[in-house]
C-alpha cells in the first residue's frame, strides 16, 4: 500500500470532508481515505498498482473540488 496525500481546494465543511472521502473510497484499489477541510488535503491510501495519482486527482475534480498536484 501507498499513502498519498493532495491539497485539496474548495473544501468548507465537514460535508465536503465526506464527499470527498466517499468519492476515493469507491474507486478499486483504495483502501481508505481521509480529508480534512482545516488542512485543505486528502490522505489516501492505495494499491498503487491500481490507483495513481492522476486517477485519485481526477476522482477529487469529479466530486467538485479542486486537487493540487
Amino acid at each position: 500500500m501507498e499513502q498519498t496525500t493532495l491539497e485539496v481546494g474548495g473544501m468548507s465543511s465537514t460535508d465536503c470532508e465526506t464527499t470527498v472521502t466517499d468519492a476515493l473510497e469507491a474507486l478499486e484499489g483504495v483502501s481508505a481515505a481521509r480529508a480534512s477541510h482545516e488542512d485543505g488535503e486528502v490522505r489516501v491510501e492505495h494499491d498503487e498498482t491500481m490507483v495513481d495519482e492522476a486517477a485519485i486527482a481526477n476522482t477529487i475534480a469529479d466530486a467538485g473540488y479542486e486537487p493540487a498536484i
